[in-house]
């Protein structure tokens, strides 16, 4: 952590855009990260984060893909235009493969699972152009990523226990059981 650290207090720039709706988690991942050296700018929406982007263009960003106003992806697209070195970390809850392609063509430099842990967002932020940054120390379960789908189509469906059950291809009950029980590790 100590060269993490210091590879932060060697940057020119160290604006940092943190963009997430999320309010306890944007906060206590903006301290981390302005404990190990960055000056982090903290926006809970996508007009926000624009705003931000138009008063000065950070050179890093951790950004949240699924907003209650949209999708963080127009807030890549947004950096990418106002500062094409800036690099940029998706963070979702939510993660599936096509997301991440689109993410990475949209400008992200890697894409992250929440919840993500500072130190693996920075070594992401940090690591080299077109060198892909070391796997996370904690990576989530499978039983977490389990979870953290069926909450999200649960979700989606409005919290609706029979549809959702029906799109997952799952029994209703087996799902309700699933629902009762509190988040896997």
């Amino acid at each position: 952590m100590q060269d993490l650290a210091n590879a932060v207090a060697g940057l020119a720039d160290k604006s940092l855009l943190l963009l997430d709706d999320d309010a306890p988690f944007r906060l206590r991942l903006g301290r981390a990260l302005e404990s190990r050296g960055f000056e982090p700018v903290l926006v809970a929406s996508i007009a926000e984060a624009i705003a931000a982007i138009k008063a000065k263009a950070p050179a890093f960003a951790v950004l949240d893909m699924r907003l209650e106003d949209g999708n963080g992806l127009q807030v890549v697209e947004a950096i990418q235009a106002a500062r094409p070195d800036a690099r940029v970390i998706m963070l979702t809850g939510y993660g599936a493969i096509a997301t991440a392609v689109a993410a990475v063509k949209a400008g992200a430099v890697d894409y992250l699972s929440k919840p993500a842990d500072a130190d693996d967002v920075l070594r992401a932020l940090l690591a080299r152009h077109h060198e892909a940054p070391a796997p996370p120390e904690n990576p989530m379960s499978a039983d977490r990523v389990r979870w953290e789908h069926i909450q999200r189509v649960y979700e989606l469906c409005g919290h609706n226990v029979s549809e959702t059950a029906r799109r997952l291809s799952m029994h209703r009950r087996t799902l309700q059981r699933i629902l009762a029980k509190r988040a896997p590790r």
